[in-house]
């Protein structure tokens, strides 16, 4: 089955397009609604090919997204009809969706309501939904939340210590994010490392430029560490993670800033751009290197609290059998990794420093024989994911 897995944003557009498990096209489009609109795409061959285009708005970018693939250059397919259903990645479901489903108009409505919890994301995410409803409107299409994994959390995990009455009116508690990635990475790290699924105990920590940590029982999440936002929980590449809510107002009063400006700055100006300039691991890490101080902090943090929250979980679960690191520096970088499993034997945690080191994105056990917990390396593939759901959401029809 061919099914095409989309992905937008406010301005921008992913997509791959899939045959069975296999990715027979994929690109991006960036800057959707600005003069110098684009898309990269990957030919044939792995060369990438950027094509100008005025793409105004969603339907135009996916509309042109179809004639590329339908090209005598660049085409894999000869017929639009060939795309047999469509996979979206929504951001928030809220209360409402615990599992990916056939876009209705009734999702559509859900995806409406939790804008208010997700105003970046869920209206980007049914542009895309609304233009190829416009451009293919007898395709199935199919939600998958980011949201949906962590709906398993029990009410002590997902709830915050503040009045009642704000979280019935407003739904404010933990959601979590990066729920495709999660459930993605449980399920392969239960096979891959041949744990029982019904008696497992599993931290995933997808980490990159956004991170969250997942404590898993059984398959099923009980707590994660991103909150009513993608902001709560670890450092990021340029979120601040955890921090003090007096700490938000001192600083909103003491600079002056309004509402809007303190969720930039929280957001797009902390994390690891606050702390030493640099919101990129690599270039980090490289200033770590070279003795950058401020750097060396910063490296510092991000590996404690990522260290913290392995410890707060394994005792949530009381034990963990496994830790499975994904995410673009969770899958590549040597030194989080170390620093991270560094001097945990005390939780069962002894980790192969020779193994690591020859690491790199590959699916690796990378602690030692006779390591109580498994350590391992677990590439994410969220696209799959939510190509494997739409397969067998539309295949249910």
């Amino acid at each position: 089955m061919k099914i095409l897995v989309l992905n937008c944003g406010s301005s921008s557009l992913k997509y791959k397009l899939f045959d069975g498990k296999n990715v027979i096209a994929q690109g991006g489009v960036e800057k959707i609604g600005l003069p110098d609109s684009f898309l990269k795409l990957t030919a044939a061959n792995g060369e990438k090919v950027i094509l100008e285009h005025n793409m105004p708005e969603h339907t135009a970018a996916v509309s042109f997204v179809f004639e590329q693939l339908l090209s005598e250059k660049y085409g894999v397919i000869k017929s639009v009809n060939e795309i047999e259903a469509v996979g979206h990645r929504v951001l928030h479901g809220g209360m409402k969706v615990t599992k990916s489903c056939l876009i209705t108009d009734e999702v559509i409505d859900v995806i409406k309501e939790c804008a208010v919890l997700g105003p970046l994301h869920n209206p980007a995410n049914l542009k895309g939904i609304m233009a190829v409803k416009e451009l293919m409107p007898a395709c199935p299409q199919v939600a998958v939340f980011d949201t949906a994994f962590h709906q398993t959390m029990p009410e002590k995990a997902y709830m915050y210590a503040i009045p009642r009455e704000i979280f019935k009116k407003w739904g404010v508690r933990r959601y979590g994010f990066h729920g495709t990635s999660h459930r993605f990475v449980s399920k392969r790290a239960i096979q891959y490392l041949g744990l029982d699924p019904n008696n497992s105990k599993l931290i995933v920590a997808h980490i990159g430029n956004g991170a969250s940590m997942s404590a898993v029982v059984n398959g099923k999440c009980v707590d994660t560490s991103m909150g009513l936002t993608p902001l709560e929980g670890l450092v990021m590449g340029t979120r601040s993670g955890d921090i003090d809510a007096a700490a938000v107002t001192f600083i909103m009063e003491k600079e002056h800033l309004s509402p809007a400006e303190m969720d930039t700055l929280l957001n797009k100006k902390s994390g690891m751009l606050g702390l030493c300039g640099s919101s990129d691991m690599r270039d980090a890490f490289q200033k770590a290197q070279d003795g950058d101080k401020d750097a060396q902090s910063a490296m510092d943090a991000y590996c404690y609290r990522i260290r913290k929250y392995i410890g707060a979980y394994a005792a949530a679960m009381g034990g963990v059998d496994a830790i499975a690191f994904t995410g673009g520096v969770g899958e590549n970088h040597v030194y989080v990794r170390e620093q991270v499993c560094r001097d945990m034997e005390f939780i069962g945690i002894k980790l192969d420093f020779e193994k690591n080191k020859t690491v790199h994105g590959d699916e690796a056990i990378i602690s030692t024989a006779d390591s109580k917990v498994t350590v391992a390396v677990v590439p994410t593939d969220e696209e799959l994911m939510i190509a494997t759901d739409t397969e067998e959401i539309v295949s249910k029809k």
